[in-house]
């Protein structure tokens, strides 16, 4: 009976082992999808900012011209400091802050539907980018980023051991 329970845990040990060396792949996966796609949104803001100014304006957002600029510019950087994997803790707050603003003022029925009709509240355009956001900032950048790259070689700082 024992070498039975030993052997599930050895199997269950090679599992958690094999499912953590994807943990960084997949951050960098998320991060250079959704960095790319936020820095398009960014770039695109920031080329049409008479469009966005009027949006903010209808959705009464207070100063809109300046507001507009701060979102694309946050966008636009937030985005390529994602993909570089750089100032990942303060960008994804940025982001989760910035989308949450977005579903509050331009997506409010899908953000109040969010226990009645899940469906509407994860459709809305804002979704995506607080779904990776969120993701970022529970889970970090990984190993392939920048983040990790300075506190191990230039900061010398131990690398924390998450995996058994």
């Amino acid at each position: 009976m024992k070498s039975i329970f030993g052997q599930i845990q050895r199997l269950y040990e090679l599992a958690v082992r094999m499912f953590a060396g994807l943990r960084s792949p997949f951050l960098l996966a998320v991060r250079l999808y959704w960095g790319w796609q936020l820095t398009e949104t960014g770039w695109g803001k920031l080329h049409n900012l008479p469009h966005v100014v009027e949006f903010f304006t209808s959705l009464n957002l207070p100063a809109p011209g300046p507001t507009a600029v701060f979102v694309s510019v946050v966008e636009l950087v937030g985005g390529i400091f994602l993909v570089l994997g750089f100032f990942t803790l303060p960008t994804c707050i940025a982001v989760v802050i910035d989308m949450m603003v977005a579903y509050i003022t331009a997506d409010s029925e899908a953000f109040k539907s969010f226990f009645s009709d899940p469906g509407k509240f994860y459709n809305a355009d804002p979704y995506t980018f607080l779904f990776a956001g969120l993701l970022l900032l529970i889970f970090g950048p990984g190993k392939l980023s920048l983040d990790h790259l300075l506190a191990r070689y230039v900061f010398k700082k131990e690398e924390v051991r998450t995996e058994p």
